[in-house]
């Protein structure tokens, strides 16, 4: 049977999974200026998408990236393009991560949908920066002040040389580092996440079936106790009883024994 799509656990785990997804989008991020541009922060914002991608499917795990990216729309300060340009590189990690694990659902199979997800967003991220992000700052702030970001990292870069410098050395190694850490956590989360979801919203029916049977076996054991108990009472009883018999003989003997 098929299951259903908009299900209490399904909406609840995609509730929760949004909230920490975009708390993570908005919140938890920090540059490193040292190593990449200072307009590019580390942010770990795909990972709850992704572990939603295996647990329920590559249509949460979507929805989750788009959901994220809504709610940051009020407070964007690019006129929505780094929101949709942070939906598409989103998608293109979850989508196809999800799509190959929900037909290998395997330890081997799961690396390789992350593997193939990072593969997928790097492309996009690449396409993203030098079609639609660079040339909007570009416009907005002018390319003197792009650049200008650049010139710690790379003092060589100019207007030219940029995408050369940007592309392969700052945008590649920036979302391969964020995806892999967001890779490593989803490999090792996701099966002990799913058992607790699934205990979580077991159904009540199970749950009743569980609690009856381990009372009826205590029941059993209690049973079996209070039989073991009475058959130790009832031996001791005997035992009681033959040996006041026995000693009531050797008195009638011992009596008999005076009058001879």
């Amino acid at each position: 049977m098929r299951e259903k799509f908009f299900t209490t656990r399904n909406i609840t785990v995609a509730a929760v999974m949004t909230a920490i997804s975009f708390v993570l989008y908005m919140f938890a991020k920090f540059p490193l200026p040292m190593f990449f541009p200072p307009f590019l922060d580390i942010q770990f914002s795909e990972m709850p998408a992704m572990l939603t991608g295996f647990m329920m499917g590559p249509i949460w795990g979507s929805l989750i990236i788009v959901f994220k990216c809504l709610l940051k729309l009020p407070f964007t300060s690019t006129a929505g393009v780094g929101e949709l340009g942070d939906l598409l590189m989103g998608i293109a990690y979850v989508l196809p991560a999800s799509l190959i694990y929900k037909r290998n659902r395997t330890k081997s199979g799961a690396l390789i949908a992350l593997a193939v997800g990072t593969a997928c967003q790097i492309v996009i991220a690449l396409v993203v920066n030098g079609v639609m992000l660079i040339p909007f700052y570009a416009k907005a702030y002018g390319w003197e002040a792009v650049v200008g970001m650049l010139t710690n990292l790379f003092p060589n870069i100019s207007k030219s040389s940029f995408y050369r410098f940007y592309l392969p050395l700052s945008v590649l190694p920036f979302n391969l580092l964020r995806l892999s850490v967001c890779s490593v956590v989803t490999f090792f989360v996701y099966k002990h996440l799913h058992k607790l979801i699934n205990r979580m919203f077991a159904p009540r029916t199970k749950r009743n079936d569980s609690n009856a049977q381990t009372a009826s076996e205590e029941l059993a054991a209690s049973v079996e106790h209070n039989s073991v108990a009475a058959d130790c009472d009832s031996n001791i009883q005997a035992a009681t009883e033959a040996l006041a018999a026995s000693a009531a003989s050797v008195s009638v003997s011992d009596s008999l024994h005076k009058e001879d």
